[in-house]
């Protein structure tokens, strides 16, 4: 499959339950109904889903959000990649970030932020991300 032969783009709320079952594979923790709940909510503050389609198929998928802080300005934050396992190796991950970057740059953000789970390092290496000096923390209440 080449470049040319997939589309990415942002979902409509009614293709966000078609997303799931990719989702899944990420969110193993989440029902499909729970999906649908967060990904409504989220979308309040301007979370999107973005898709990647070949013939009509989805590939993969990512959910990405606009943020302003004190101390990164305004960036894109990547909530969630996750590309079909049979799909991996094919670009369809590097095409999703591609969109993340023209979508930050249209917005007039200089960055790009994520949480990279150790596997994926190598990845986001390869699309030029360096590991940055503050570490995700947190604490479960």
């Amino acid at each position: 499959m080449t470049d040319d032969q997939i589309t990415v783009r942002k979902l409509e709320p009614a293709e966000w339950r078609a997303a799931f079952p990719v989702m899944a594979a990420l969110r193993t923790h989440l029902t499909a109904e729970e999906f649908l709940e967060r990904v409504e909510r989220q979308a309040y503050s301007g979370y999107q889903l973005v898709g990647a389609f070949a013939d009509g198929r989805l590939l993969g998928v990512l959910g990405m959000r606009p943020v302003h802080t004190l101390a990164r300005g305004p960036h894109l934050h990547v909530d969630d990649l996750v590309v079909a396992d049979e799909e991996r190796r094919a670009d369809v991950g590097r095409l999703l970030m591609d969109h993340v970057e023209q979508d930050a740059q249209a917005r007039g953000m200089g960055a790009v932020f994520l949480d990279a789970r150790a596997e994926a390092v190598p990845f986001y290496k390869a699309l030029g991300f360096n590991l940055h000096h503050a570490p995700s923390m947190r604490k479960l209440l």
